[in-house]
């Protein structure tokens, strides 16, 4: 895997670092497998964002409050939903952790406008509720990451992952957003035609690592975990 042009995570805060808590965040990879090099989704964020800003980043973004009434179609596999209760140590319910990969999904389609799952009808579509109803069944969980201290923001963020052959995935609707632009497929093992964040980098590496093991990206695969302990960048594995 060659090197990728890396970006910094976003403008750090003026003076000490402060002590933000860092927000629930969830993202996706889209992995297209239709040819030789498996490929991932990538879009520009604005230049005018405060983090990770004028970088291509996996679209996604913070868990909102109202993630976990969000009608699905397919859960996450049992063992994924207790591997993410396990991580927290039962401080964040079933419900909670699940509302990560709705999230996820939610995300994805508000940046790019594509849905994982089945669309309601107009004559059952609840109000408020997204256009369709997510598909968790088919997502593997492939890393976490924890913003460091002196960032103007901070994410706890788990990456899924999902192959677009595997759901019924129209990308012929990926269309640009406030969020994200200039949509590039590039391939897993090397995403050097775009500006990338070192950690998003990091993940990309692990994942072609995993890929590379398991083609399949089996469900219960080892999950990196990357974050920074006394300056330091650390890379355990949950």
């Amino acid at each position: 895997m060659r090197e990728p042009t890396k970006a910094p995570l976003g403008r750090p805060v003026d003076g000490p670092a402060k002590a933000l808590r860092p927000r629930l965040a969830a993202s996706i990879l889209l992995l297209d497998r239709s040819e030789s090099d498996v490929r991932v989704l990538v879009g520009r964020r604005s230049k005018q964002h405060v983090f990770m800003p004028d970088v291509h980043v996996f679209p996604g973004g913070r868990r909102d409050p109202g993630d976990h009434r969000i009608a699905f179609a397919r859960d996450l596999p049992a063992p994924l939903l207790d591997r993410l209760v396990g991580i927290y140590r039962g401080r964040l319910s079933v419900s909670a952790v699940r509302a990560l990969a709705l999230a996820a999904l939610r995300e994805l389609h508000e940046e790019t406008n594509l849905a994982v799952g089945p669309s309601w009808t107009d004559s059952d579509r609840p109000a408020g509720c997204l256009p369709f109803r997510p598909d968790l069944e088919r997502l593997r969980y492939v890393a976490r990451a924890l913003t460091p201290p002196g960032h103007v923001r901070r994410f706890d963020t788990h990456f899924f992952a999902l192959f677009t052959d595997e759901v019924d995935l129209d990308l012929a609707v990926l269309q640009d957003s406030r969020e994200l632009e200039d949509f590039r497929w590039v391939p897993v093992g090397d995403p050097t035609e775009v500006a990338i964040p070192d950690i998003t980098a990091r993940i990309l590496h692990a994942v072609h690592t995993r890929l590379d093991a398991d083609p399949l990206l089996g469900f219960d695969g080892t999950v990196p975990y990357f974050h920074v302990r006394n300056g330091r960048p650390i890379r355990d594995l949950l």
